[in-house]
């Protein structure tokens, strides 16, 4: 297919239309266009950007990977896609079908510079053929050794600067960003040889989601919380980010990577810097970027003595879940019989700065755990005087729900009906889904449109990356040298019982759902 054949999209009646003016046109170039992430993630959420025309009525999308394939086959995978993974609240047959013909397909390798050469002869005859003003988009949803090699490629051909004085071009580059802090930065500066930092957007789906952005409206939007979020009222705060699927196909990845640099370092340590931060003086990329990196800089460091009391680690062995046998993962498919890759972190953070002193913060992520859930809680204080005596009162918690479920909820206790004085904790409850209605809206959906605007609020800069880095490297290089007995706790439980001791030594307890 040429590229006069690639279509200007123009629906007539989108099935839920935007509030927001659609973005510049552009072309978006999907480097492992043919890979999983691309497959369920990014074309189902440029689809459903389209829908809601969140994108300019002139746009194409290009898939560059190694895989030969030739246009028609690629807009075919692509409407495969829309229909299998895209929101259904958007979905329409027509529109999908005139969404695949803005796709075009560039096959070669990461490292050929002809192969670039053909992408650039490729870019620039779509900037002609639909006046997309030579903005673009590229997003690399390769496997990170490939990084360097096509950001470098970018550079030599070209591509990595702005054709001409009014056009833009940035790069969204997936997790993981490094292994650890000496890759990630030897990456920074590979990044930022070819393109400027206000160019690259790092990105962290987390950061994408209705209930993650919705903390900071919480805190900042509204004048009975930000009073009360403090070491003089908050107790403790627990971040869980749980699955309850093992490693599944991703062994190769998750045996060099784990559950530390695979969600503490990214994952939640986003979470607990947007929980920690500062009010910003405004809602911008600066300000909020500014008040997280001081949260992650605030964060006492981790020496070998403190890892050994604060830092609880674990992997799965065999278990049973309502009648069926779960494998343990050193049974898992490409999963190493000896592995020592932990599958589960729990650890103590504490936060040295005026806001928080004396606040601990508990994070855990695992696989293989009871619940899918990721959830921020916010355990209050008791009460100073506990009028009512005899009674067993629980403490008041905040809860956010980042996921499956998104909402907010708040404890309370309250007086039973009759005659006697009995308290029960009680909860209210806000659903996205039960006041908002519709599907949940794609992540990825929200931080493309984002970056296509050139709002870098909710990615990460190089030093957030560097920062968060410097604290997980010395976990990594403890559990390098201190070889544990694994497995330690069964698929299907909430991980190892060391990581229920981390809370009850301080007279604390999980929340487990």
């Amino acid at each position: 297919m040429t590229a006069s054949n690639i279509a200007t999209i123009e629906t007539a009646e989108p099935a839920k239309k935007s509030s927001i003016s659609p973005a510049d046109p552009c072309t978006i170039v999907i480097f492992g266009a043919s890979g999983d992430l691309s497959r369920r993630k990014l074309v189902p959420a440029l689809y459903g950007l389209a829908a809601q025309n969140c994108l300019a009525r002139r746009f194409a999308i290009i898939g560059f990977s190694r895989t030969p394939m030739t246009d028609e086959a690629f807009q075919q995978s692509a409407v495969d896609s829309v229909k299998k993974f895209a929101d259904a609240n958007t979905l329409r047959e027509a529109e999908c079908k005139e969404f695949a013909k803005a796709l075009a397909y560039v096959a070669g390798e990461y490292h050929h510079p002809e192969a670039f050469d053909k992408l650039k002869n490729r870019l620039e005859e779509l900037d002609r053929e639909h006046k997309l003003n030579g903005n673009r988009l590229f997003y690399l949803a390769t496997p990170p050794d490939v990084y360097p090699g096509i950001i470098e490629q970018l550079d030599k051909a070209g591509l990595a600067k702005n054709p001409n004085g009014k056009s833009w071009t940035r790069i969204i580059i997936e997790k993981p960003f490094g292994r650890d802090l000496n890759s990630a930065r030897k990456l920074n500066q590979t990044v930022l040889k070819a393109f400027d930092e206000s160019q690259v957007y790092r990105i962290d789906h987390y950061l994408g989601k209705d209930t993650v952005q919705n903390l900071m409206v919480l805190r900042f939007g509204n004048g009975i919380f930000e009073p009360l979020w403090n070491r003089n009222y908050v107790d403790h705060v627990q971040i869980t980010a749980g699955e309850t699927l093992g490693v599944e196909q991703r062994a190769a990845f998750y045996e060099t990577a784990g559950a530390t640099r695979d969600m503490i370092q990214s994952h939640v340590l986003q979470l607990t810097s947007l929980v920690a931060l500062e009010p910003p003086a405004a809602f911008d990329a600066t300000a909020v970027r500014n008040e997280k990196i001081k949260v992650l800089q605030s964060i006492r460091p981790f020496t070998p003595e403190s890892i050994a009391t604060d830092v609880v680690r674990g992997q799965y062995g065999p278990g049973n879940e309502k009648g069926n046998t779960l494998a343990g993962y050193h049974d898992e498919p490409g999963v190493a019989k000896n592995s020592i890759t932990e599958t589960f972190v729990a650890a103590k953070v504490q936060i040295d700065n005026w806001r928080w002193a004396g606040v601990p913060f508990y994070l855990r992520t695992g696989k293989r755990l009871p619940s899918r859930v990721t959830e921020i809680a916010i355990q209050f204080r008791r009460a100073p005087h506990l009028v009512f005596r005899g009674q067993d009162l629980s403490t008041n918690a905040l809860v956010l729900n980042v996921q499956p479920d998104e909402g907010i909820s708040i404890s309370f206790n309250a007086k039973l009906p009759g005659q006697e004085m009995k308290l029960k904790t009680v909860t209210m409850d806000f659903s996205y889904q039960a006041e908002f209605g519709g599907g949940e809206r794609s992540a990825y959906a929200t931080l493309i449109n984002d970056c296509m605007r050139g709002d870098a609020t909710l990615f990460d800069r190089a030093d957030g990356v560097e920062a968060a880095w410097a604290l997980v490297d010395p976990i990594l290089e403890y559990f390098q040298s201190n070889k544990p007995k694994f497995p330690n706790y069964a698929a299907g439980t909430w991980g190892p019982h060391e990581a229920d001791e981390l809370l009850e030594r301080d007279g604390r307890h999980w929340r487990n759902s």
